[in-house]
């Protein structure tokens, strides 16, 4: 035990010389274990080295020799555990590998996913939806009864496993061309009928957002729910003699969205590596911004921000029949939200209710489109998740929008080649379609215009000619044509995509008959086409000339100093060769390898030809004076080699970093 302890000290002293002369010679860092296992390598084969190089004990020659050969046996002995560096790092680069509290916390993260993975097949299989999941039995191939059982099983077990999996089923719930009707209209009840958090705990969220209990802030608080949905809990209040709702978070319902997205965002990555049409899709980039969107969910002041920008937008501003609720900022935090309250019922149960009051089914549907197309073509700004437990319809036929948590933006650029598009189906022009298309997605360095103009023309005659109907068939088509000509889909543009096919689902209840390729083609003839009214033009005009204004008005002096420069000979230009700084860094880095590696060259070559060298004075009995300076260079040349070759095969991103 002693000795172990004894080598361990060493080891440790050794350590303490041995970590800053190899990072200094090497001119980068390594982790500990490998600086241990360097310094362990160099004190094993420090006597063996000294017997190898001098002999044995005593030495013969002077002080000065034994100090010399005792410096030629350190750096020799030293060189090994330089030489182990150099390999691991070839073998195993830094960084390659996760470090220790890394690796813990991912086997944590695997240990989590594990226990997700079977939590949700506990409940699948409680649910009865086994048989299924082992492909036993196919949905939609059973009677009535059998379908009904199904479309409940369905429910219970998407609301039991939680938040992501109950926005999965608010999706499906919208498209009943997908999945039988009766399953949809089960699945709907996900909208408002998620099982409600205990109100104890909801009170404690509460006292700890608004630093008080609520009965205190509210004149009166109903501490039973008003609807419990995936992410939030609403209740309803009396603020100041106000009739208000209180959206609260439900409590530790970060943690679970997290680990469900870290669930998600790993199977993209999955598909990615693995599938031609995960790749040009980009699925992962889509799955990070399906990500982002449930991550703002969370965040209630990013929907106060959602509200004031949904509210402030063209859209609503101009429609006296969209209502979008007034929020109180003094008692709204990152999980409460206070908003003024609508009195109404949900639009996906509103059917009967509109048939009974008289009222307009068709307008009702027109309005809600045009409302959220003009948020995509004209604001900028649209709700991206406008299922039907998002909107009510009021008591005075009004139709009031709820639940801003999703919100999509889009870039100016990006909403004109929308237009254009828009503009460009109204006119049947593949032509100009393909051009605006281009304009909306990522396009590949190398692609076959008149080819994607071919397909873009089959689909506008296939799905956007007079009576076509928008449904599965026409977004797997679109699809199609994105990944057969490998166009990437940015991800705010494939949130106007779902937006627009769940927003077609929701229509579908109040108004099965809209025709939502006549009203896209209305909406850009009303108001798409306004930007070409002389008004607009003449303004459009005056503002660019505005901009143009001080350029035009600088330009000839420009001209006659060019001109004057050229008639005198005097006309040069000037260059800046590696004006960026990274561009210097990296070229000053590659000469630095370079000069490294050929003084290395030149120091074996000077140790090679002094060891062929006969005669020279007697260092000691085996050594002379020349095979000392040879040896002493060899080692310089080593050094200098190992610290080319280490920064060579370490990964770029370490080596920027140290």
């Amino acid at each position: 035990m002693d000795v172990a302890l004894v080598g361990l000290v060493n080891i440790g002293i050794f350590m303490f010389l041995f970590v800053p002369v190899s990072q200094r010679l090497l001119g980068v860092r390594f982790g500990l274990g490998r600086l241990a296992i360097g310094a362990a390598l160099t004190l094993a084969l420090a006597g063996p080295l000294a017997k190898a190089v001098s002999g044995p004990p005593p030495w013969t020659g002077s002080n000065g020799a034994a100090f010399a050969l005792l410096a030629l046996t350190a750096l020799c002995s030293m060189l090994a555990g330089l030489i182990f560096l150099v390999l691991a790092e070839a073998l195993v680069p830094t960084g390659s590998l996760p470090r220790a509290r890394d690796l813990r916390r991912d086997l944590g993260g695997k240990l989590a996913r594990t226990r997700r993975y079977l939590q949700i097949l506990r409940i699948a299989i409680k649910h009865g939806l086994g048989p299924y999941l082992r492909g036993r039995r196919r949905p939609g191939h059973e009677n009535a009864a059998g379908q009904a059982d199904l479309a409940r099983s369905l429910r219970l077990a998407l609301d039991e496993a939680g938040v992501t999996f109950v926005k999965l089923g608010q999706v499906l719930s919208t498209r009943s061309d997908v999945i039988p009707p009766s399953v949809a209209l089960e699945l709907s009840r996900l909208q408002d009928q998620v099982s409600p958090a205990p109100w104890s705990q909801i009170e404690s969220v509460l006292t700890e957002e608004l630093g008080a209990p609520p009965q205190q802030v509210f004149a009166d608080f109903a501490t039973e729910p008003l609807a419990a949905a995936s992410v939030a809990q609403v209740y309803t209040a009396n603020l100041d003699g106000v009739p208000v709702v209180v959206k609260v978070q439900r409590p530790g319902i970060a943690s679970v969205v997290e680990r469900d997205l870290d669930i998600v965002q790993r199977l993209a990555r999955l598909l990615e590596r693995n599938t031609d049409w995960g790749r040009s899709m980009g699925v992962r980039s889509l799955a990070t911004g399906f990500a982002d969107a449930m991550r703002e969910e969370l965040d209630f002041t990013v929907e106060a921000g959602n509200m004031a920008g949904v509210a402030a937008g063209k859209s609503v501003v101009g429609n006296r029949d969209i209502v979008v609720p007034e929020l109180y900022p003094k008692y709204s935090t990152r999980r409460v939200l206070t908003m003024q309250r609508l009195d109404g019922i949900g639009l996906g149960s509103a059917a009967k209710s509109i048939a009974e009051r008289g009222l307009d089914a068709a307008k009702l549907a027109k309005v809600l489109f045009d409302c959220l197309l003009g948020q995509v073509a004209i604001d900028g700004v649209f709700h991206a998740d406008p299922h039907p437990g998002n909107f009510l319809l009021l008591t005075d036929g009004r139709i009031g929008m709820l639940d801003l948590g999703s919100v999509g933006r889009l870039d100016p650029s990006t909403r004109e080649a929308l237009q254009r598009f828009l503009l460009a189906v109204d006119h049947g022009d593949p032509v100009a379609a393909t051009d605006a298309l281009l304009e909306i997605v990522y396009r590949p360095d190398v692609i076959d215009e008149q080819s994607l103009e071919r397909a873009v023309g089959q689909f506008m005659a296939r799905h956007l000619g007079a009576g076509a109907a928008i449904g599965p068939a026409m977004f797997n088509d679109l699809f199609k044509i994105i990944t057969t000509h490998e166009l990437g889909v940015p991800p705010e543009v494939a949130a106007v995509f779902r937006a627009l096919a769940t927003v077609e689902g929701t229509i579908a209840r109040i108004f099965p008959a809209f025709d939502l390729v006549a009203a896209s083609r209305s909406f850009a003839a009303a108001h798409v086409t306004d930007r070409l009214a002389p008004d607009a033009l003449r303004r459009t005009a005056t503002e660019e000339l505005a901009t143009l204004l001080p350029m035009l008005r600088r330009l000839p002096r420009r001209i006659d100093r060019i001109a004057a420069a050229a008639e005198s000979g005097r006309l040069g230009l000037n260059v800046r060769l590696f004006a960026d700084e990274r561009d210097r860094r990296h070229l000053t880095g590659l000469l630095h390898q370079a000069l490294l590696a050929v003084l290395g060259a030149t120091a074996g070559l000077m140790a090679v030809l002094l060891l062929g060298t006969p005669g020279g004075p007697k260092v000691t009995d085996t050594v002379t004076l020349y095979q000392l300076f040879a040896y002493n260079l060899l080692v310089v040349c080593a050094v200098l080699v190992l610290r080319v070759l280490v920064l060579v095969f370490r990964l770029p991103d370490t080596r920027s970093r140290h």
